[in-house]
């Protein structure tokens, strides 16, 4: 659950700030648990939400990521990279440059395994918007690993 947190708003004070609002949150509400999924995806689903909701309220972003992402991205780039340059923290950067609706959009999908219906009720969008978002999302991606200066500072 930490680790959602940190790729999402990006920085470990705010992403143990949103672990811990999250699970005050899965306490206090235990009693709204409805049986009708495990208690961890419950759970994943208060933690995303919470961070969703520290985004919003902040307006960060986040560039924290971990191996699932480095294999999302190979998978998105597909052929088109020298394995060599590609690295988790190159990604990281790259990732950084991406708009906030797409990383988020990007995030739940390629690595929490949120459907985008699921995707578009948590971050109250439609169905079609975050396809769409994920869509470009990785299109920016490849253009940007494709660009001769694809590394940017951070």
């Amino acid at each position: 659950m930490y680790n959602i947190c940190l790729r999402m708003t990006g920085t470990v004070e705010n992403a143990e700030d949103a672990l811990q609002n999250a699970f005050v949150d899965v306490f206090t509400k235990m009693d709204t648990f409805r049986f009708e999924s495990s208690v961890g995806a419950w759970i994943k689903r208060i933690v995303v939400n919470t961070c969703i909701n520290l985004l919003k309220k902040r307006r960060m972003s986040f560039d924290e990521l971990n191996e699932g992402l480095h294999n999302a991205l190979v998978e998105t780039a597909e052929n088109t990279l020298d394995s060599e340059l590609l690295n988790v923290e190159m990604i990281q950067k790259v990732i950084f440059q991406l708009p906030e609706g797409y990383r988020v959009v990007f995030s739940l999908y390629a690595l929490e395994g949120y459907d985008h219906e699921e995707i578009g009720e948590i971050l109250g969008i439609g169905e079609t918007t975050s396809k769409s978002q994920y869509s470009r999302a990785k299109a920016k991606l490849r253009d940007i690993l494709q660009s001769p200066r694809r590394i940017v500072r951070v």
